[in-house]
């Protein structure tokens, strides 16, 4: 069986088709439902935010957040980062102004960012993002917008459940959009939430997504059908029921990668930096150039011949000096339920055999 990246954690068959016979029983399948807003609820206490705010894919969270928070213009945005960022930018009117990252972690560079905001014309916000279970300096970039009096919001797609500096990320700047889709330790179908403590935000995040009657209403300028299904819901409440068994055995398969690749010459796992607890969602490796035949491409070819996927890790920007070495040398690596502590040692192998031919080509020790 071919292994993939992503998280892919499903509930038994039979949680799952009890929670449809409920919704079937109700005939009530979208628009704020019961389902859907005891998933908001549920997911308010576990961020400790006032509104989260369900929709049914992380693009149109990013999208409603970007509106309702009026960005326009110029804004900054990390150099690695899905493409959906700057197309929900794109649907605002606004441009991308890509940013530096850490070459030890890959997230934002808040120093890097400050030293380069006064040579940049029309900065009208900061977008930050939470990459691979792990957190950029998230309090550093609040004070650095807050100081320059410009909204902040952070793309956590990756980051459900992680802590950083003693805060839930979920807390963070003006409004936070976290992903549920398959591939992210907390699955519901695709969906997402944007994560606030703005009561006015909040309402107009709720009239952007055009939930009829939930919530007072407010006036805006664009709507999208936003709205999250009873059946996106019913699996998002599964699946946080699920969630500490899926982050321990993420954690078990993150320590079974160290142990089988921490002594690999060329080879060095991405940790998390900055999280006092982190939810393991993502494995990424960075594959060094000094060992002269041994190549992240080639070795993401190899692995796939083996039935394993590997994913490159790609930057939205070329241009920027670590993003684009980032994204010559890093790929992702299978993890989540359907991953075994074998099917690690299977990949380990593999990477292995790849490293030791081209260790031997290129007379490395």
């Amino acid at each position: 069986m071919r292994l993939h990246v992503g998280q892919y954690n499903l509930p038994s068959q039979a949680r799952y088709e009890a929670a449809m016979r409920g919704i079937f029983e109700r005939r009530y399948y979208t628009n704020q439902g019961p389902l859907a807003r005891a998933f908001e609820e549920r997911l308010q206490t576990i961020l400790n935010v006032k509104h989260a705010i369900v929709v049914t894919n992380s693009t149109i969270a990013l999208m409603m957040a970007s509106e309702a928070l009026a960005i326009s213009g110029r804004v900054i945005v990390p150099a690695i980062r899905n493409a959906t960022l700057a197309q929900a930018l794109r649907w605002c009117r606004a441009d991308s102004v890509f940013a530096d990252v850490d070459v030890a972690d890959g997230q934002l560079d808040v120093d890097a960012l400050a030293a380069s905001i006064p040579s940049i014309d029309r900065v009208t916000a900061i977008i930050g993002a939470n990459m691979w279970g792990d957190a950029c300096d998230a309090a550093a970039l609040v004070a650095l917008a807050r100081a320059r009096k410009l909204p902040i919001m952070f793309d956590s797609s990756h980051a459900f459940g992680c802590v950083t500096a003693g805060r839930r990320i979920g807390t963070l700047g003006d409004a936070e959009v976290l992903s549920f889709d398959a591939a992210d330790i907390v699955n519901a179908a695709g969906g997402a939430c944007v994560a606030t403590d703005d009561e006015e935000l909040a309402a107009r995040l709720r009239n952007i997504r055009s939930s009829y009657g939930a919530g007072r209403s407010v006036a805006v300028v664009k709507t999208s059908n936003g709205r999250m299904s009873e059946a996106q819901a019913a699996l998002g409440l599964l699946s946080l029921d699920d969630y500490e068994t899926n982050r321990a055995h993420n954690r078990t398969l993150f320590d079974a990668y160290r142990r089988g690749l921490r002594a690999m010459p060329g080879i060095r796992i991405v940790e998390p930096r900055r999280v006092d607890t982190s939810n393991h969602q993502a494995l990424v490796c960075a594959v060094a150039d000094d060992i002269s035949t041994l190549s992240r491409d080639a070795l993401i070819t190899r692995l796939g011949e083996c039935q394993i996927e590997a994913v490159p890790v790609r930057p939205l920007d070329a241009n920027e000096r670590v993003g684009k070495h980032i994204g010559a040398s890093w790929m992702r690596l299978p993890l989540g339920s359907h991953v075994s502590v074998c099917d690690v040692e299977r990949v380990c192998a593999v990477i292995g055999e790849v490293v030791t031919r081209c260790c031997a080509a290129g007379d490395v020790a």
